[in-house]
């Protein structure tokens, strides 16, 4: 049985190897859609949404309103700090690609037994997106 639930945050970050407009500084309404499969209890829920909630709110609220920023970005990360700026530094490039890695690294741990797999697909705009499912049994 898969359960999905839906989640929106803030967030600026720049892609330092991009050949385009993404080299600059910019931000997204991200949304990322997180589904679980697994055995459903005795009642027959997999997991209550506001447990899931729990587990993922924490995660969106490091990074809403805040700057991703690679940790070899040493400009980005210097003026962030003279601003006090909030930001999330982290060890890869800031695509879509990589903060579906990045949510998967934060959520696995807290699922419960019963969960089978977890995919999370992070939408940067309306109409494009990224997605990765994985296997925890």
């Amino acid at each position: 049985m898969k359960i999905a639930k839906e989640f929106t945050w803030e967030m600026g970050h720049r892609l330092t190897f991009h050949k385009g407009k993404c080299k600059n500084l910019h931000g997204h309404s991200y949304k990322c859609i997180i589904e679980i499969n697994g055995t459903p209890d005795s009642n027959g829920m997999v997991l209550d949404y506001y447990d899931l909630s729990k587990i993922v709110n924490p995660v969106i609220d490091e990074l809403d309103h805040s700057i991703m920023v690679y940790n070899e970005d040493k400009d980005l990360i210097s003026a962030l700090e003279k601003l006090n700026s909030k930001k999330v530094v982290v060890n890869f490039e800031t695509t879509a690609e990589n903060i579906c890695y990045f949510l998967i690294d934060k959520i696995k741990p807290s699922l419960p037994e019963n969960i089978i797999s977890l995919k999370v697909r992070v939408l940067e705009t309306e109409n494009s997106y990224a997605e990765e499912e994985i296997k925890l049994k």
